[in-house]
């Protein structure tokens, strides 16, 4: 999914302008970045946790030629999904698996 289809999905359910809506969306990514950069870590409840991480120096390999290269030291950001994300997640691999093995024995689960 892409910001547009995003912009497109809350708009149409709120029935702000597109214009407005990406906006909106827009101020909220932005927000997001300069809190990492602000202050390395934003939680936002329900959903996850971003934080700015740094990763050591590290030695790695050129997979083309097979030689050894330094990589200098970094920061990522990673992300933590919250509980409640991590149980639609769970539910969604629950119900794919009961569709492969409904599938498998000839009684597929009903797909609505």
């Amino acid at each position: 999914m892409t910001k547009k289809e995003i912009v497109k999905d809350i708009s149409d359910a709120t029935g702000l302008t597109q214009l407005k809506t990406k906006e909106v969306v827009q101020k909220t990514f932005d927000a997001i970045v300069e809190t990492l950069l602000a202050e390395g870590r934003i939680e936002l409840r329900n959903f996850g946790v971003f934080e700015v991480k740094r990763r050591k120096a590290r030695k790695a390999r050129n997979p083309r030629t097979g030689e050894r290269v330094d990589v200098g030291p970094k920061s990522v950001v990673t992300f933590k999904p919250g509980k409640e994300m991590e149980e639609k997640i769970r539910q969604l691999d629950a119900e794919a698996e009961m569709a492969t093995v409904g599938a498998s024995t000839g009684n597929a689960a009903n797909p609505s």
